[in-house]
Order: structure tokens, then C-alpha cells, then sequence
């Protein structure tokens, strides 16, 4: 009998990873149950209990003399509903909440499902350790610099050039500045645009960290409505810049985080043609565009920008090293302010830093190592998906992220993630609520897990644990 069970869960497990991971899309049939009798060498009886396995779980349904089929919510994606978007901007006040959740999830023992951070046996830390002490043995002078002369290496600079040079408009070498980090490009931004009491639009949901920064300046947020497939909607933005009173909009159109999803081509010419005409200065982060799970790289936003109003910040955190401290922002027409802030903030980026990755970018290991991460993280992504589809409520749903490391999931509307957020600390497991990623504290029953990690039997475990916390939840009278 225990033999039995295992053979149907095993062949509700292989289904089930097989639809979440798209191979089967909504609406289409599952081999019959004859076929998968005879080609799994299992039982009639055996097929029947795994395929009513998943249809418990909302993936397929059965129709009369027809067979199984994929149920079109079988992928369920997170929907924000553009309804209930706040239609007016509003102070922002997460960072506290965002600094205790971070904290927490650092204590030992809690499963790494909150940090959008990369597990380092992905990374190629011996390869840039080796390089390290290779520049410094050849570049000893490096080491000289002062922390206070602004210099971005021209070696750095060239590569970043060269890999926007298939765009329609590449930005030009005198556009960067090298930063210490994707968050610190943003920062300054955003301080060079903008003065306190300024609004800026976000998607909704939008990266906490673009709140914080928004709150330290003391500025106001503006939501957008997101499509989780498409991103930022252009008809809302349009609306809600007519007025002329949003000072800058602050996205991430490629493999937004926390939706994961790519803006089509389209849209982002139509952004950058509105945002222009507008005269709305545009912050756009990077940070996931070489984290694609497509054949091509997307380009950004900046790619369609004829006015050079786009600043395109970025860095190598999520891809190489957390820990370089190396980031960048192609400024355009904003060069002069950003330098300023950039001078007055922090003086010059590390020289040695910056020659590794020169040297990183132009040996051509970079290239070769982003084709296998992506795929690792692809691969983590949908194992995430599928650990998600099986253990979380059955009225669940979850964003198919185009690329990136994160994974959006809306629980049933009568669970609050951030209310079940101590409990689950205290189970030693962790996830970042979804009300951080919106200023006007909406997503509730939301939340992000991180897919740094590649998807070992503990992280599985971990899922596990943290859908029963929300199942014994649910049925709590």
C-alpha cells in the first residue's frame, strides 16, 4: 500500500513540475490514462489517484468523454488589481519594517527564502579572487588612489559601451558613472531630480528598496498598476502624469522585481516617446536584464531613449559577487548632477575593483557565466513554482517570472503575510510580506520568496513547513 502511494505521488510530482514549468500550457489535453499506464508501467488505478491528486490541487479537470486538461488557472499568476491602486501619491513608511524583516531572516537557522541574493556555488568567486591578485600585482599604483577623486576606469567604462552597442541609441562613454553599487546609482538619481516633497511614480508593486529610497528623500510615491506579464500599464502612467506634478518614475522593466516580468519591446518604446514628451525623468534598474530566462537579452528602456531623459543603473551584484561593491548609472542628459552627488556621497568607486571587472568583462568569462546562471536560475525558479503549486492552499497564485531570482505569491485574500511573519521566524523560515512592496500597504496576502538557492531537499522541506503554517491558518476558526 505504502509502495502504491509513492508511485502516485511520484507520478503527481513529475506532472505537476511538467505544467508548472509551462511545457503544458492552460487548456491543453494530458496523455490519456491508458497511455500513461502503459508508458509509466503503472496501474489504471494508480494513474486515476495521482491525476485526482492534482485536480485537489486546481491544475487540471476531467471532462466527460474527453479526458484530463489543463485547468487555466493551473499556473495561477498574481493579478494586482489596478481598482484599488491608489489614485493619488502618499508618503512612504516601510523602512523599518523592511530593516526588522531583513534582520530576522539573517538570524542562523531560518531557510534563505527572503534575501533576492544568489547561493555563492553559483557564483565564480575563485576566477575573481584569482584576478584580484593579479591586478594588484600589475597595477600596484592602483591602490594609491584617494577616495575622494572622482575616476571611472576608462577600461570598465569601454565594455559597458560595448554591450549597448546593438540598441538603437547606445549611450555614450561620458554618460557613466562608475557607483558602489546598483543601489547607490539609484540613490543618487533620484537625489539628483528630485527635492523633498516631489512625487515620483512606481509599479505597484514596486522593489522596497525604491521605497526606502523615496522615503529618505522625503518624497512621495505614486503607484502604477503592473501587469505581472507585461509590467508598468503606459495608459495609467499617461493619466496620472498629465498634470505635469510627477517629478520622475523609478522601474524595473526587465525581470521586475518582485513580478519577474519582461516589458515587451513596444511598451518600452512607448515609455520612452510618453516620458519624454512629458518631461518626466525616468530611473531604471537593470539590475536583472542579464538574468533572462529568453533566447535574447532585453534591452532596456534606455535603449528607445531619443532625449536622453532615461538613467539606466545597474550592476554585477546578482550575477558575479554581492560583495564587489560595484555598480554603475548611464546618465544622460543628468550627467552633471549625478557626478555631483556622486562626488559629495562617496568619491571615487574602488580602482581595483573597477580593473577587475574590467578585465572580467573583456576576457569574455562573464558571457560564458551568465549562459550556465541563467539556466541554474531558470531551473530554481520553476522547482520554487512547483514546491509553491503542491504545498501552499489550493486557492493560491503565483507570477511566472520571465528571469531574475524571485517569485511573487498570492495567498487566499483571508490570510495576512505580514500578521504570519513572526510565526514563521520562529519555525526558522522566511519571506518578505508583500505589503513592503507598496506604499499605501496594499498585498497583504502576499509575498516574495527568493530562488537564489539552488531547490536542495531543505528548501523543499522549508516550503513545505511554510504552506502548513498558511494551511493551519486558514482552518483556524
Amino acid at each position: 500500500m505504502t509502495h502504491s502511494r509513492l508511485l502516485y505521488e511520484r507520478l503527481a510530482e513529475d506532472l505537476q513540475e511538467f505544467i508548472v514549468a509551462g511545457n503544458l500550457r492552460p487548456g491543453e489535453r494530458l496523455p490519456s490514462v491508458r497511455r500513461l499506464s502503459q508508458e509509466r508501467r503503472l496501474s489504471v488505478s494508480t494513474v486515476l489517484q495521482a491525476l485526482r491528486q492534482l485536480e485537489e490541487r486546481g491544475l487540471i479537470e476531467a471532462r466527460p468523454q474527453s479526458g484530463y486538461f489543463v485547468r487555466q488557472t493551473s499556473a495561477p499568476r498574481a493579478q494586482p488589481d489596478a481598482r484599488v491602486t491608489p489614485d493619488s501619491p502618499v508618503l512612504v513608511d516601510v523602512s523599518q519594517r523592511v530593516m526588522r524583516v531583513l534582520q530576522t531572516s539573517r538570524k542562523t537557522g531560518v531557510a534563505p527564502l527572503a534575501f533576492a541574493l544568489p547561493a555563492p556555488e553559483l557564483l565564480p568567486l575563485a576566477a575573481l579572487q584569482r584576478l584580484y591578485g593579479g591586478v594588484v600585482r600589475r597595477h600596484p599604483r592602483l591602490l594609491e588612489s584617494g577616495p575622494f577623486i572622482q575616476l571611472d576606469n576608462a577600461a570598465l567604462v569601454r565594455q559597458l559601451v560595448l554591450r549597448a552597442m546593438a540598441w538603437e541609441k547606445p549611450p555614450a562613454a561620458n554618460e557613466f558613472v562608475i557607483t558602489n553599487s546598483c543601489t547607490e546609482a539609484l540613490a543618487l538619481c533620484v537625489r539628483a531630480v528630485t527635492r523633498p516633497g516631489d512625487t515620483v511614480a512606481v509599479e505597484s508593486p514596486a522593489y522596497y528598496l525604491m521605497l526606502q529610497l523615496l522615503e529618505t528623500a522625503g518624497l512621495k510615491a505614486l503607484e502604477i498598476p503592473t501587469d505581472p506579464r507585461t509590467g508598468l500599464s503606459i495608459e495609467a502612467l499617461d493619466l496620472a502624469t498629465r498634470d505635469g506634478k510627477v517629478a520622475a518614475c523609478l522601474l524595473v522593466p526587465n525581470a521586475s522585481n518582485p513580478l519577474g516580468n519582461i516589458m515587451p519591446d513596444e511598451h518600452k518604446r512607448r515609455f520612452a516617446k510618453l516620458s519624454a514628451e512629458r518631461g518626466l525623468a525616468v530611473i531604471e534598474d537593470d539590475i536583472f536584464g542579464d538574468l533572462h530566462f529568453g533566447n535574447e537579452r532585453p534591452r532596456p528602456i534606455k535603449a528607445f531613449d531619443k532625449t536622453d531623459n532615461v538613467m539606466l543603473c545597474s550592476s554585477f551584484s546578482k550575477c558575479l559577487s554581492p560583495a564587489l561593491g560595484m555598480g554603475f548609472v548611464a546618465t544622460g542628459r543628468y550627467r552633471q548632477q549625478v557626478a555631483l552627488q556622486k562626488a559629495i556621497t562617496s568619491g571615487a568607486t574602488s580602482a581595483v575593483t573597477q580593473q577587475v571587472l574590467a578585465e572580467y568583462l573583456e576576457s569574455g568569462a562573464y558571457d560564458r557565466h551568465m549562459r550556465t546562471l541563467r539556466r541554474d536560475y531558470e531551473r530554481q525558479v520553476n522547482a520554487m513554482r512547483t514546491a509553491v503549486a503542491k504545498y501552499f492552499p489550493a486557492a493560491t497564485r503565483m507570477t511566472e517570472p520571465q528571469g531574475g531570482l524571485v517569485l511573487w505569491v498570492e495567498l487566499p485574500a483571508e490570510l495576512d503575510a505580514g500578521a504570519l511573519y513572526d510565526q514563521a521566524i520562529a519555525a526558522g523560515l522566511a519571506y518578505v510580506p508583500g505589503e513592503l512592496f507598496s506604499a499605501s500597504g496594499m498585498y497583504r496576502n502576499c509575498l516574495r520568496l527568493n530562488c537564489g538557492n539552488p531547490h536542495t531537499p531543505a528548501i523543499d522541506d522549508a516550503v513545505r513547513r511554510l504552506g502548513a503554517l498558511m494551511a493551519r491558518h486558514l482552518r483556524a476558526p
